[in-house]
């Protein structure tokens, strides 16, 4: 397989259940500018089942290999970002797990469960970083409940294997050249931006910027009834070279850190 099909169909369902990501996709286009992707972030739960190699298989067995992992002790999540291993025009991937072990029993008992609802054709199924949640209709309440230790634990638990987010590469734009331009012109449009610690992580630097649009609210059937959730995400990120000039092209942990808080539930 091709990579460039894996993320085509990731990208064709990210844009289908989050329309608001195509929307700005087009105003760029718009613009005249050329989008391409940083890197494309997923999250799991951390078990044999679902852990980060087992989604990370798709891209491995597509001419991606390891470069890094990154520990964030807050959010008690651990993460791989991969890289292809000769096309440097393919997107980075990032993916993430949450540390199941160290939370509540009733996290790890509903995080259990949920894993053993997934049919069992479905492990080791290449598929997988797509298949969205497979584990029945969800809980409003257990959602809420799950909210209280872990804004991750509870989007993954609604909205299971999928694409958390596309990353536009600054660098890659003419007209909107820096982030802060990128920033101004998403909310001339009325996009709402992660704002937590601030609009844009990192610094020059640091070699790395990024900022992040607040996941959309998409409606989400729960067996209590419909209620608007947010979803997924877009992230803009400019690189800086460094003392080589090579381009950066990893991860800041303290960075990312924040731009996961992109999908906490908030008010309209």
């Amino acid at each position: 397989m091709n990579y460039q099909d894996i993320f085509n169909r990731l990208w064709s369902e990210y844009t289908l259940h989050n329309p608001s990501t195509k929307k700005i996709f087009d105003l760029f286009m718009a613009e005249g500018e050329t989008v391409i992707n940083d890197h494309v972030a997923f999250r799991t739960f951390s078990n044999q089942l679902t852990g980060i190699d087992v989604l990370a298989s798709v891209f491995t067995s597509n001419g991606y290999a390891f470069v890094r992992d990154y520990h964030f002790e807050a959010k008690k999540l651990y993460a791989k970002h991969y890289e292809h291993k000769t096309d440097k025009n393919a997107p980075r991937v990032f993916i993430s797990e949450l540390l199941v072990d160290e939370f509540s029993p009733f996290l790890r008992k509903t995080v259990s469960n949920w894993i053993a609802e997934i049919p069992p054709e479905a492990y080791g199924n290449e598929g997988l970083v797509y298949a969205g949640n497979l584990s029945g209709t969800p809980s409003y309440a257990v959602y809420e409940k799950l909210r209280t230790e872990s804004e991750y634990a509870a989007w993954l638990y609604v909205n299971g294997f999928c694409a958390n987010h596309f990353t536009v590469s600054v660098n890659r734009l003419n007209k909107y050249d820096s982030i802060e331009k990128v920033n101004a012109f998403l909310k001339s449009h009325g996009f709402l931006l992660n704002n937590g610690g601030g609009e844009i992580q990192g610094t020059p630097a640091e070699l790395l910027e990024q900022s992040s649009t607040r996941a959309e609210k998409v409606s989400v059937v729960f067996s209590e009834g419909t209620f608007e959730i947010p979803g997924c995400y877009y992230e803009f990120a400019r690189r800086y070279p460094d003392a080589d000039g090579n381009l950066y092209s990893g991860f800041i942990a303290k960075s990312a850190d924040k731009i996961f808080e992109s999908t906490n539930f908030y008010k309209k």
